[in-house]
C-alpha cells in the first residue's frame, strides 16, 4: 500500500500510533501539541513548504517567507494560544540567489514582528528544492485552551474572515480577469493574515466550546469536528461569507465549502454567549451544531457536505 492510497490524515492516524502519548496533546490530536508547563500550557506547531507543492511562481520571495510563518501561526491560534517565539529551516538548492533568500527572510520576519514574536533560530541545509520549515512556540492559560473537542448540539457554528478567496485566487492565476480582482484575491492566497488576536480574544471570553483552523477547507474541517464531536452539522449556504471579487471565479458554494488556503478560524459557541464572543471580535454565524449527518442547505436544498479539500499525497 502506498500513501496515496491513503492520503495525509489516515497516515497521521497510522504513525501517531506509534508514538507516545503521556502528555496533554500529542501528535495528531489537534492542530498543536500541547505540554503541561506549570501555570500554563506549552503550544508546539511546525510546518513544511516546497517550492514545488506551495508556492506559484508567481509569489515573491518575500511572499514566500511570510506565508512560512503565517500557517504556523494559524495553528498556535486554533487553540487561543499567544505565539512566543519561531525557529525556522531553509533548504536551499546551492544555486539560488542570495537576494532570494534574504527575500524570504525578510518576509518571514515581517510576519513575525506584526505578532510580536522573534525568530530566534534555526537552521539551513543543501536541498534539492526551496524547502522552508517553521516551529513557533506559544502559551495559554489553562482554563483558556481552546480544542476541536467540545462542541455540543445546539451550539452555533461561526469562522472569521471570508471562505474560498484563496483558492479563487489559486484559479485566478491561469484566467484573463480585470487586474483589480486578480490582485485582491492572490493577495489573500500569498500573504494569508492569521487570526491570532481574534483567536486570544475568543479564548478570553469563555464563549467558544471549540476550534481550529481552516486551512485544507470548510469542508474537510467540518469533518475533523466531527470525528472530534461525534455530531453533526448544519450548515446556512446562503449565510457563507464570500469577497464580491471570488464570485468572479465562481458563485456556487463550491469554493466557500472546498477551496483550502484560507487560514481562518472555524469555532463554535454556546447560543447564549453569542453577544459576549460578538465583542471578542467579527465573525460570521455559518450554521448550527446537530446530531445528525454533515449537511449544507441553500435555496431549500440540503445535501451532504463531502469530506473533500486540501489533503497532501492525493
Amino acid at each position: 500500500m502506498k500513501i496515496r492510497d491513503i492520503g495525509e490524515r489516515a497516515l497521521i492516524d497510522r504513525l501517531t500510533k506509534l508514538l507516545p502519548h503521556d502528555i496533554v496533546l500529542g501528535a495528531g490530536e489537534d492542530d498543536c501539541a500541547v505540554l503541561d508547563y506549570g501555570d500554563e500550557y506549552l503550544l508546539i506547531t511546525t510546518d513544511m513548504l516546497h517550492q514545488s507543492t506551495d508556492f506559484p511562481d508567481e509569489m515573491a520571495p518575500w511572499q514566500m517567507g511570510w506565508m512560512s510563518v503565517a500557517v504556523s501561526l494559524s495553528d498556535i491560534a486554533a487553540m487561543g494560544g499567544r505565539p512566543f517565539a519561531t525557529v525556522a529551516a531553509l533548504g536551499l538548492p546551492d544555486d539560488v540567489e542570495i537576494a532570494f533568500v534574504e527575500g524570504i527572510v525578510k518576509g518571514m520576519n515581517a510576519c513575525a514582528k506584526k505578532f510580536d514574536i522573534p525568530i530566534v533560530g534555526g537552521d539551513t541545509d543543501e536541498h534539492d528544492e526551496l524547502t522552508i520549515v517553521c516551529t513557533i512556540l506559544g502559551s495559554v492559560k489553562k482554563d483558556e485552551l481552546l480544542r476541536r473537542k467540545g462542541a455540543q448540539k445546539g451550539d452555533l457554528v461561526c469562522v472569521t474572515g471570508e471562505l474560498g478567496t484563496a483558492e479563487a485566487g489559486l484559479r485566478a492565476l491561469k484566467m484573463d480577469i480585470q487586474p483589480n480582482v486578480k490582485h485582491a484575491l492572490t493577495k489573500k492566497l500569498f500573504e494569508p493574515q492569521p487570526r491570532v488576536n481574534e483567536a486570544i480574544a475568543l479564548a478570553t471570553s469563555d464563549a467558544a466550546t471549540s476550534m481550529m483552523d481552516i486551512s485544507d477547507g470548510l469542508a474537510l474541517s467540518l469533518h475533523d469536528l466531527n470525528k472530534a464531536n461525534n455530531i453533526g452539522f448544519l450548515i446556512y449556504g446562503d449565510k457563507l461569507p464570500v469577497l464580491d471579487e471570488t464570485k468572479v471565479i465562481s458563485t456556487g458554494l463550491d469554493l466557500p465549502l472546498y477551496g483550502a488556503g484560507d487560514f481562518e478560524l472555524l469555532f463554535t459557541i454556546k447560543p447564549n454567549a453569542l453577544e459576549r464572543a460578538r465583542k471578542a471580535c467579527q465573525f460570521t454565524v455559518i450554521g448550527e451544531v446537530t446530531s445528525g449527518d454533515i449537511l449544507v442547505k441553500k435555496d431549500d436544498v440540503t445535501e451532504k457536505i463531502e469530506a473533500k479539500g486540501y489533503e497532501h499525497f492525493r
